[in-house]
């Protein structure tokens, strides 16, 4: 010891003295350690040679998180090719068990023991059933009986017949079943009966989760196909749950007596649930505001321990925990999206590492070299084509008779077979209740398999969108459907062709909702407030025999409206999905929607919202056939403040040149601009006006923000609107809607007209010596205008872009632009001068080359995009 208080004698080492204690006394203890006769079991682990793959049962996790990882690493990767095929997660998680399973990856010597070895599953099976009744839980929150009840009539008719046929023809089944492999080993002796209604139910459910996704994914949940679908499959979904319980209660019973109680034991407890538990639970939850608000911490535990404990009371008196958290999950409150946002807490741990353990014992169960004969085999093919046919037949005869036509009967009757993750967990319940040996579960995984797979590409085939375009047109009286032929009046015009002068006026706008730019497209939808019509006169006539009194009104015009859609992004989520569902709900409550409806009653206009969810990839297809579907004269689009598809209210502190850097929304904006169709009038909004720099300030309290920022004027002067027209198509179109703006509101504009010759006057009457029977059209109908409200220019010497932009922020004109209307293929011609600032490349791609001039320039004001659909001929219209 004294050689290091020496060492440590030294100044830089004076601050390690007090450490010298107590190395020495380590040094002391390392001395005089025992032998190996008595030392503790090895910590080290593989430092020390240790197996991590062995099984220890003192220490099971190192273990379990190998299989873990290993189960989820699979599932995702086969899932990623299954879901170019629209298939659903389920499949993935199934085929990665079977691989993993005795059937490939278990073929491999040691694989199994070193990986899977037998003493090690029932851990891994009590972290699956968990999740497997948390799981039942949410199947339960997300099953709406309110929607059961909206369209009972069809639900039951439909529910009962796809039902009963299949359960029918799987009693059928189910005595060559047992009579073939009865004597399997594992299989409990069972009476004929109780076998038979378990085939039945296999046979006969409906797994309502997977039947929603595939709903969403195919775009049919607002068709009536979709709306009987998800009705019959809230009802098939209960009753199967319900003939599954007395299923399992008759296995577990020793006698008819007992069962009867089990029964009554269950049906008291839901008659429990339903008259106290609910109760109690809603009048707590809204005394702690959690129904408002989100559900807290204490509020999920509560919910949490609810479903543990019906779970353990199901269990406990003979029936599968599963219908405890199902019935728990029934229960839950459905007001202000309360069952969603419960579910928004759960579902990823319950998604993402429960259930994909669950489906992979499925899989490890599975053993496809037990299908060895061709008895095996054939029953695989019957029990699949019983299982599709007879549903299709049951289902479909059920729809046609409530009014639907053979085709749309026939894709009722293809979704309502698809079979997914609920016939997993029935053939689960069997293989644990012995009343399936392996082999007859590995018949009847294959079955749903098949099932499942087969349901998406067989709807695409019956129900493409062009059968359902053509099958609305029928509905519509516009079609004939034995010959193809149009109903319309020979002189209808679509809106995809007809050609509209100056006058023709704007009368329904479809509008994208976004939460980031709601103040400034409501400010722009002010434009289109239709003017005040004159006051009802009246004039006295006097006659020798009598007086009367004539009553004179202005004819009534069209209302203006507004459609607006918000889109929200679909998820491989549970939550997203109920969204879905209850997206009729959702838009009643949404407040970017009702806050659209509020602008539309204060400036006279008639507004309508919804709110669809739909993925990233499809949001231009959803605006474009909402446009079609409601024959809009113009589909308005905000450019995003944020950066990103998402509508997030939170602004970065970026440059507003560098907000319109990104390429996903550039990608969407553009997808809608360069259809192959080009049937729609488009126009893109970016708010430059409102911009704020963003000052940053971490410790800023409410006094600092208030005297920060200054307050808004109670009032703002009016829009000047600016158009530069070269004559395009596009600078038509955006010329009708700047006089429709000036008609419609107290705005002003400068037409700026631009042509290769300019005429050296600037009046009306050298402007309307060119040919253009347009612009001259445009010309006499700004004559009926507000005085001075719109002004023609021609200034000479405009020909480059340089010089656009000087002249629409000259310090000579009396009015700044506020907004500058711009066609997106307008000035393709002109030249740049001498800009100094560059644009970028991607929004001169999207937007054109003189609006990306004009939004890079750093002038202050907003500008609006526009393109026009393509016209049925060359030639221009007056």
């Amino acid at each position: 010891m004294a050689p290091l208080c020496s060492l440590c004698s030294l100044r830089p080492l004076r601050p390690l003295r007090p450490l010298v204690p107590l190395f020495a006394l380590l040094c002391s203890v390392l001395a005089d350690s025992p032998g190996p006769q008595h030392q503790v079991p090895s910590q080290a682990g593989v430092l020390e040679g240790a197996n991590p793959t062995h099984y220890d049962p003192s220490n099971p996790i190192i273990l379990f998180i190998i299989q873990v990882s290993l189960i989820v690493i699979v599932c995702h990767a086969l899932h990623w090719p299954l879901s170019r095929l629209r298939q659903p997660r389920v499949i993935a998680e199934v085929v990665g068990g079977i691989v993993l399973g005795p059937s490939v990856m278990g073929r491999i010597a040691g694989f199994r023991q070193a990986i899977f070895p037998p003493e090690s599953l029932p851990n891994l099976s009590v972290v699956a059933n968990l999740g497997l009744v948390l799981y039942l839980f949410l199947i339960g929150l997300e099953t709406d009986v309110r929607f059961l009840v909206r369209n009972w009539r069809v639900a039951a008719s439909v529910a009962l017949s796809g039902l009963a046929l299949p359960f029918g023809a799987g009693c059928g089944l189910a005595w060559g079943v047992y009579q073939t492999f009865s004597d399997d080993a594992g299989v409990q002796k069972i009476r004929f009966s109780v076998y038979m209604l378990f085939i039945g139910i296999a046979v006969a459910i409906t797994a309502f989760p997977v039947l929603c996704r595939i709903l969403t994914e195919l775009k049919l949940l607002d068709t009536p196909v979709g709306v009987i679908t998800l009705s019959a499959g809230v009802a098939n979904d209960v009753v199967g749950w319900v003939l599954l319980a007395l299923c399992v209660a008759l296995v577990n019973a020793g006698s008819g007596l007992t069962a009867v109680w089990i029964l009554l034991c269950c049906l008291g407890y839901m008659l429990l649930l339903l008259l106290a538990v609910k109760p109690s639970l809603v009048w707590l939850l809204r005394r702690t505001r959690c129904i408002d608000n989100d559900p807290s911490q204490s509020a999920i535990s509560l919910i949490l321990l609810i479903a543990l404990a019906s779970a353990f009371f199901t269990g406990i008196i003979g029936v599968h925990p599963i219908f405890g958290g199902f019935m728990t999950g029934l229960i839950v409150p459905r007001d202000n999206r309360f069952n969603i946002r419960v579910t928004e807490k759960l579902e990823d741990l319950i998604g993402a590492i429960f259930l994909p353990l669950y489906f992979t014992l499925s899989g490890l169960n599975t053993n496809l070299g037990l299908l060895n004969s061709g008895k095996a085999w054939g029953y695989v093919f019957a029990t699949t084509v019983v299982a599709i046919v007879t549903k299709i037949a049951g289902a479909s005869l059920a729809a046609r008779l409530n009014g639907l036509v053979w085709r749309e009967s026939l894709t009722i009757g293809v979704l309502m077979s698809c079979k997914g993750l609920v016939e997993l967990i029935v053939l689960n319940i069997g293989l644990e209740a012995r009343i399936l040996s392996t082999r007859t579960f590995t018949i009847f995984v294959v079955m749903a398999l098949l099932t499942t797979f087969s349901t998406t590409p067989l709807v695409s085939l019956l129900y493409p969108p062009s059968y359902q375009a053509r099958i609305e047109a029928w509905k519509r009286g516009e079609l004939d459907w034995a010959t193809g032929a149009s109903l319309l009046p020979s002189d209808f015009e679509g809106p995809s062709r007809r050609r509209s002068g100056p006058q023709e006026r704007i009368q329904r706008l479809l509008v994208y909702l976004r939460l980031d730019s709601m103040p400034v497209m409501l400010g722009l939808l002010s434009l289109f407030n239709p003017p005040h019509q004159p006051d009802i006169t009246l004039s006295a006539e006097h006659t020798k025999t009598e007086q009367s009194v004539v009553v004179t009104a202005p004819p009534s015009p069209r209302a203006f409206w507004v459609h607006g859609v918000r889109l929200l992004h679909l998820t491989d989520r549970d939550s997203s999905v109920m969204t879905v569902s209850q997206a009729a709900d959702y838009s009643r409550h949404d407040p970017v929607i009702n806050t659209l409806r509020t602008v539309g009653r204060l400036n006279r206009l008639a507004t309508s919202g919804e709110v669809a969810v739909v993925p990233d990839a499809l949001f231009a297809e959803a605006l474009s056939t909402r446009a079609l579907r409601m024959s809009a004269d113009l589909l308005l689009l905000p450019w995003t403040e944020t950066g990103s598809l998402s509508d997030s209210p939170f602004l970065s502190a970026a440059s507003v040149d560098d907000k319109m850097a990104s390429s996903a929304y550039a990608c969407f904006v553009r997808g809608l601009l360069d259809a192959p169709s080009r049937d729609l009038n488009l126009a893109i909004f970016v708010a430059r006006s409102d911009d704020l720099v963003a000052e940053p300030s971490s410790s800023a309290g409410l006094g600092d923000t208030l005297s920060s920022q200054p307050p808004c004027t109670p009032s703002e002067p009016p829009y000047h609107i600016f158009l530069p027209y070269t004559a395009s198509d596009d600078d038509r179109f955006a010329l009708r809607l700047v006089l429709q703006m000036c008609a419609y509101s107290t705005a002003t504009a400068t037409v700026l007209r631009i042509s290769a010759s300019t005429p050296p006057a600037s009046d009306s009457s050298a402007l309307s010596a060119s040919a253009d029977p347009f612009f001259d059209a445009a010309l006499a109908a700004a004559a009926h205008l507000p005085s001075h409200s719109v002004h023609f220019d021609s200034s000479p010497g405009l020909t480059t872009v340089e010089d656009i932009l000087r002249h629409a922020h000259s310090p000579h004109s009396s009015l700044s632009p506020t907004l500058i209307v711009l066609g997106r293929n307008s000035g393709t011609h002109l030249d740049e001068g001498k800009i100094t600032r560059p644009t970028r490349d991607h929004i001169a791609g999207c937007l054109g080359s003189l609006a990306a001039h004009f939004t890079s320039n750093l002038l202050h004001a907003d500008v609006l995009v526009v393109q026009s659909k393509s016209q049925p001929d060359a030639s221009s219209s007056s």
